[in-house]
């Protein structure tokens, strides 16, 4: 803890159980990995004190929530949480409101809060292989997301992308990815009579399951 010029701690791939609250006395800190030590399942309030803490690696430990710590966390811009055994996101997950990556995939998250829409600067948001079963439309509004996978859950509308045009641009749709994601929200919106605040785009092809 009277390590306050430090600014990177990596400690991955170890068998840390809890993580100390005199880690927020190193007030230099701007980039912590705790990734598979398969335990961690918080973290202490204390660690919101660091102000410079920009990327934090949590992969592969015991978390069933977003720690509240990271939430009151307004600096941080890249966080890992996958393989941990989420059900939910906290509704204040946009108080994170500089964050530009979200990695999620490998957990057992049954649905999405609307205040993710309020997430203006996120761009690159991970949920594969989760138990989601729809698609917020709030989520069409978030004009920076760039990159976004949904593959490997249990949507309730069965989407397909319309064929390429080309070889190239085949190999390069994200079959679950932005053009996915939009579309899901378009026929959704259509099955719901909410097409006024629909974006049109091509029509895909879709079956109920």
């Amino acid at each position: 803890g009277q390590l306050t010029s430090l600014q990177e701690l990596l400690l991955s791939y170890n068998r840390i159980k809890s993580v100390p609250k005199e880690i927020s006395n190193c007030v230099s800190l701007e980039r912590l990995e705790l990734a598979v030590n398969r335990s961690i399942c918080d973290l202490p309030p204390q660690l919101s004190d660091l102000k410079k803490l920009s990327h934090i690696d949590l992969c592969i430990n015991q978390f069933t929530t977003i720690p509240s710590a990271l939430l009151n966390m307004p600096n941080l811009e890249w966080l890992d949480m996958g393989g941990n055994k989420l059900q939910e996101l906290p509704d204040a997950i946009d108080r994170m409101e500089n964050l530009h990556a979200l990695w999620l995939q490998r957990n057992e998250i049954n649905s999405l809060p609307e205040t993710i829409g309020n997430m203006k600067n996120l761009n690159t948001l991970v949920l594969s292989n989760n138990k989601l079963k729809d698609i917020p439309s709030c989520m069409k509004d978030m004009t920076n997301l760039r990159f976004v996978n949904f593959r490997d859950n249990p949507l309730e509308l069965e989407v397909t992308l319309p064929p390429c045009e080309n070889t190239e641009e085949e190999e390069q749709q994200e079959m679950f990815g932005i053009e996915f994601m939009h579309m899901y929200i378009q026929e959704s919106l259509k099955k719901t009579g909410n097409l006024e605040s629909c974006t049109s785009g091509p029509s895909p092809i879709i079956n109920a399951n």
